[in-house]
């Protein structure tokens, strides 16, 4: 594959034989890494050592971090439902209805929408570090004060304010790692990360569990105290990334000279950098002009709103299958998401080896989920119903790791890779904005109409799915081609004619 060819001539690739890899220089005028002619040799196990000190500081920290930014922006619909029979949930206390609700929801993304697209570049501007640490502080900040809201209009503000703390960091930490990994050695590391993410969805309905046994704790609803203790890790962990988190492997402190030198000048010439540009005109230009920009788009929309939009009111649609109580659905949100771990993480390990390959992939994912909907609308056993929705939700929550890599190599430079990351991400809220009201309680508790809506848009995901696929292979024959043709003139270049 084009890819292939590409890490061969640009990038040190770790097998059995010694790792060669080119030294780094000064950059060009499209921030793409020119690349020095002299060659240095690295052993394959001190290769593996390196990138396995990149993945505990830069995949470990980060998915502790997703951890409690999931918890977060998760438990709100938890919070729904926290004692519900007392009379002391959020909807009572706060005068919420279902509009209201819907709108507390979804304001959330909208916040994502405006945010996120430039903050990926803002990290690049600011450090990963320094920008990270705003990120995890203010979050952690506005998540703890939403705990004191006392109407809708006041946690309509506190909820805008989290969203737009939180918009930055999951494309911000796919973009920061785009600087340290090849897009080959991606699919595992993205699949990983996510995976903690979707676990720490499980842990979120056991904390919102355990948390409705303190309502009245100190004068102080369960609902509150949930959003207290959510937020409060958050804070901690920005001091962390402030002081801890490494910014580029050129600059990195847990690295020596050999193992910085390695890791900085192994990445291929289309890879982003740390001395690329913050900002280029061409660059974007280029990016608006690719067909792959708008498919992409368009599948973000159509997997976030018919796949991934019944997350955001799974603990309701879980509840109002009529076999449980509040307080158990709590811990019925559970299997949903481990199930989701443990299917993102098989699928990263069958991507890397390449036992199987991530377009057909996505497409498989995308047919299950609509025969799961399919079931769900049909059938009247809430036992059935429950089981597909685990199906659902597992296979929901594993497309966007699957397919990240394949965007994330369409991408060129530094400059058109943050844009690219920030704006696809954003696309994903329209399932926040869409999702509380097409599976708003009016459609319980059999949400027919929310699962027809949803079959709708995953036919337009796989079809925006294959022509993304179609598009990107068209490229990749074009680039292997130019880099045959390169590597044609530079064998006759060394042919001496006598």
């Amino acid at each position: 594959m084009a890819e292939d060819l590409l890490e061969k001539k640009f990038a040190g690739v770790v097998g059995e034989a010694p790792v060669v890899f080119t030294a780094s220089s000064s950059s060009d005028d499209n921030g793409v890494a020119e690349r020095a002619a002299s060659t240095v040799e690295v052993d394959p196990t001190f290769a593996k050592a390196a990138i396995r000190k990149v993945d505990y500081w830069l995949v470990g920290f980060y998915s502790l971090v997703y951890i409690f930014r999931v918890i977060d922006s998760g438990n709100y619909s938890n919070a729904a439902i926290i004692n519900l029979e007392s009379g002391t949930g959020i909807k009572a206390e706060l005068n919420l209805n279902p509009s209201q609700w819907a709108w507390t929801l979804s304001i959330f993304s909208y916040s994502y929408l405006i945010f996120e697209p430039s903050n990926t570049l803002l990290l690049k501007i600011f450090r990963p570090s320094r920008w990270m640490f705003c990120l995890i502080f203010f979050w952690g900040a506005a998540a703890c004060s939403s705990a004191a809201a006392q109407s809708f209009g006041g946690m309509m503000g506190a909820r805008f304010a989290i969203g737009a703390a939180e918009a930055g960091f999951y494309p911000a930490v796919l973009y920061h790692m785009a600087f340290w990994y090849k897009p080959s050695e991606l699919p595992s590391r993205i699949a990983f990360f996510y995976s903690v993410g979707q676990l720490s969805s499980a842990l979120s309905g056991l904390l919102a569990y355990a948390v409705s046994f303190m309502d009245g704790l100190q004068g102080i609803s369960g609902w509150r105290w949930l959003f207290i203790i959510e937020g409060l890790p958050a804070i901690v962990l920005s001091f962390i990334a402030l002081f801890w988190l490494p910014d580029y492997p050129e600059s990195a402190s847990f690295l020596n000279e050999k193992e910085r030198q390695f890791l900085s000048s192994r990445m291929g010439e289309r890879a982003p950098t740390s001395w690329g540009k913050n900002w280029d005109w061409a660059a974007l230009k280029k990016l608006f002009k690719d067909p792959t920009f708008y498919t992409f788009n368009v599948y973000w929309i159509g997997h976030g709103i018919g796949g991934f939009g019944i997350g955001y009111a799974l603990p309701t649609v879980i509840y109002q299958l009529g076999f449980t109580s509040t307080t158990n659905s709590q811990l019925m949100n559970i299997p949903p998401y481990v199930a989701t771990f443990i299917f993102l993480n098989v699928i990263g390990i069958l991507l890397q080896k390449n036992i199987i390959r991530p377009w057909t992939t996505a497409v498989g994912i995308a047919v299950t989920i609509i025969v799961c909907y399919i079931i769900l609308f049909t059938v009247s056993n809430s036992v059935v119903k429950y089981l597909f929705l685990i199906v659902a939700v597992s296979c929901a929550g594993s497309a966007y790791p699957v397919i990240w890599p394949e965007r994330m190599r369409a991408l060129e430079g530094t400059v058109s890779s943050g844009v690219g990351i920030g704006f696809t991400n954003a696309m994903a809220q329209f399932s926040g904005i869409a999702g509380p009201r097409i599976y708003s309680t009016v459609f319980g508790p059999s949400y027919h109409v929310s699962y027809g809506i949803c079959l709708i848009f995953l036919v337009v995901d796989i079809v925006a799915l294959l022509l993304s696929w179609y598009l990107v292979h068209r490229k990749d024959k074009r680039v292997a081609a130019l880099v045959a043709s390169e590597t044609e003139t530079e064998e006759s270049s060394k042919t001496v004619v006598i």
